[in-house]
């Protein structure tokens, strides 16, 4: 071989190496491009219309939710999102929560949705005094229930939210589910469990407050959650040994402190606690009318005959003691009464105008001349 042809065999095996190497090199940029384009995309508008609920949980921030929110399909990329989180000055208010957004957002719409409050589904708030199903008032409103409170955050305004859980799902698990499970305290396991198959023996389980709920859990899981963070609240505030001082059980406690919530006006809770008290020590019968109205479809200030003679687990005009449920959720502040009641003889009382002023008195006739003066106020039916 002459050495003209070994160098022209060196020349291609060099021109060879070199092609080969500018085609690695050529592929490994286009990867890493392809990859930087991919990683760094981003959609268009304000999504797709299909809903998806996101949650920032207590102490986290927008740049944890990044990839979550790719994975959901709500942004195509979390790198785009984080870029979007760094130019919204706003972005460092987010507040925890759940959030009703959409598949294929724009990255600066998706942050502009979390910092939006409309998105935000609202919290449920339960005051004191609020019972598990609706109140219908005669010639009045609707006071929506816990129930329907449920529901209305897991539906969203528009009534379909993905998570929806209606009122009767949420009866029937009240209604069925062994209380254990639900994280029923076990000092009301025993009156809960014999009231299987009534969706109101969990009535005053389910302490005042505000709750962040998840509105894709099915209705089990949120009322085990409600339930369960009372119960840990109730003994948390040793409702054992605060019952046990006054002579009552723990549930017992709360189903008084539900009467306080529901029969004494502002400002008097702890003379209605001492009526409770004095009524039952004497023994008489409590004859609370808001005992007789729990379970009627439609209610009144004052209650007549025939639904006073009902025999209900309630109606404390026709059973002794007091009722066999809470009828209401009790506020810590109805409680408090329970345990601290004011001094005095009381065995009667009843509010005797508009503005709410309620006399207290010790003997059934002082009684009639104060329920005469809630007549003549117009405060009460006199045909009734």
């Amino acid at each position: 071989m002459s050495m003209a042809q070994t160098s022209q065999g060196r020349t291609r095996g060099v021109a060879v190496l070199i092609v080969s190497i500018l085609l690695i090199l050529g592929a490994v940029v286009y990867i890493g491009v392809a990859r930087s384009s991919s990683s760094g995309a981003d959609f268009k508008g304000d999504g797709n219309g299909v809903e998806q609920i996101v949650e920032i949980p207590e102490g986290s921030n927008l740049t944890a939710l990044g990839p979550t929110l790719e994975e959901l399909g709500v942004v195509r990329s979390n790198q785009a999102f984080q870029s979007a989180v760094m130019s919204n000055p706003d972005s460092d208010n987010i507040q925890p929560g759940f959030y009703r957004l959409q598949e294929k957002m724009s990255a600066k719409s998706a942050v502009a949705a979390l910092l939006d409050p409309a998105t935000r589904i609202e919290m449920l708030k339960i005051p004191g005094g609020l019972t598990l199903n609706d109140v219908r008032v005669v010639g009045g409103d609707v006071r929506y229930g816990i129930f329907s409170s449920i529901s209305r955050v897991t539906c969203g305004e528009d009534g379909k939210g993905a998570g929806c859980i209606n009122v009767e799902q949420l009866q029937e698990v009240a209604a069925n589910a062994d209380p254990s499970e639900l994280g029923v305290p076990e000092w009301a396991l025993g009156p809960v469990s014999a009231r299987a198959g009534d969706p109101k023996r969990l009535e005053g389980l389910i302490a005042p407050g505000e709750y962040v709920v998840n509105p894709n859990a099915d209705a089990k899981t949120i009322l085990t959650d409600l339930i369960t963070r009372s119960a840990k609240m109730y003994n948390g505030t040793d409702i054992v040994g605060r019952a046990q001082a006054i002579g009552l059980s723990p549930y017992e406690l709360l189903i008084a402190a539900s009467l306080v919530e529901r029969e004494a006006p502002a400002g008097e809770f702890d003379k209605v606690a001492r009526v409770i008290l004095n009524r039952l020590a004497a023994p008489m019968r409590l004859e609370f009318d808001s005992t007789v109205n729990y379970d009627l479809e439609s209610v009144e200030v004052a209650t007549g005959d025939s639904d006073r003679k009902r025999e209900t687990p309630w109606n404390t005009y026709a059973k002794d003691g007091l009722p066999d449920t809470p009828i209401a959720s009790p506020s810590e502040e109805a409680i408090r009464a329970m345990e601290n009641p004011a001094e005095g003889e009381w065995l009667f009382f009843v509010t005797i105008d508009k503005t709410g002023t309620t006399l207290f008195t010790n003997t059934f006739e002082e009684h009639q001349d104060a329920v005469q003066r809630a007549y003549e106020s117009g405060i009460l039916d006199s045909q009734r």
